[in-house]
């Protein structure tokens, strides 16, 4: 199919996408003021499921028997779509999210984020990195999170360099490393074009959990290097 149908089904595609997730939130907003959390997650994740319904596109999941949600980790992905977030979100709403700061300037979205204890990236001053650092190893005592530690979507389909955030909290908490491989996001959708590829195939790989055993006595270099051949491996 050429790239301008696919830029003709992309605009609708978007408008009832926007038009959709409008209406959802109409029935979260009561749920996320009185702080009900467990019925959010569970309407969190039917929609994310149904955005790819949508947009006509099936997202197979591999590994799902490695994901213990009783288990607390980090979760560590490779960054290329806007809809990155949407297919983890999809298999597990409960997590804590570490993102940009701008999120939180949207005033609905705001409110959900602070239910889900959403921990904003500011100006990496000296700081603002500290405030940062505490504010991860307080608000994931008692539950997962995730991290993008490319800090944004690669531009070329290939993974960016890690930024070391995430060993600090790894270091500082007695958790684990569960590593997850995006297929088919960046032929999706990548930051830098408009339009929907509706031919790509998407896929998530979760892989088997890192445990801190296995890293604690590495150096930062060898634990990035470890976690990004593993998200790697699953590259198609």
């Amino acid at each position: 199919m050429s790239k301008r149908i696919y830029t003709i089904l992309t605009v609708p595609v978007f408008g009832f996408l926007y038009i959709y997730t409008a209406i959802g939130v109409l029935f979260v907003i009561p749920l996320i003021w009185m702080n009900a959390r467990k019925p959010v997650h569970v309407m969190v994740k039917y929609w994310a499921k149904s955005v790819f319904l949508i947009m006509f596109k099936r997202l197979r999941i591999q590994g799902k028997e490695n994901l213990n949600k009783n288990e607390k980790f980090i979760l560590i992905a490779n960054h290329s779509s806007l809809f990155d977030i949407v297919a983890i979100v999809s298999f597990y709403p409960e997590l804590s999210w570490f993102g940009h700061e701008r999120l939180l300037k949207i005033p609905v979205f705001k409110r959900y984020l602070k239910l889900i204890d959403y921990i904003p990236f500011k100006e990496p001053t000296v700081k603002n990195t500290r405030h940062m650092l505490e504010q991860l190893v307080e608000k994931t005592q008692d539950r997962s999170i995730a991290i993008f530690p490319e800090g944004t979507r690669t531009l070329n389909g290939k993974t960016s360099s890690f930024y070391r955030g995430f060993i600090y909290l790894f270091r500082t908490r007695e958790i684990g490393i569960l590593p997850i491989t995006l297929n088919g996001f960046y032929d999706l959708k990548p930051k830098n074009r408009f339009y929907i590829n509706f031919g790509s195939n998407l896929e998530l790989i979760i892989h088997k959990p890192i445990p801190r055993e296995e890293l604690i006595n590495k150096s930062d270099e060898e634990i990035i290097d470890t976690v990004r051949t593993t998200i790697e491996s699953g590259y198609n």
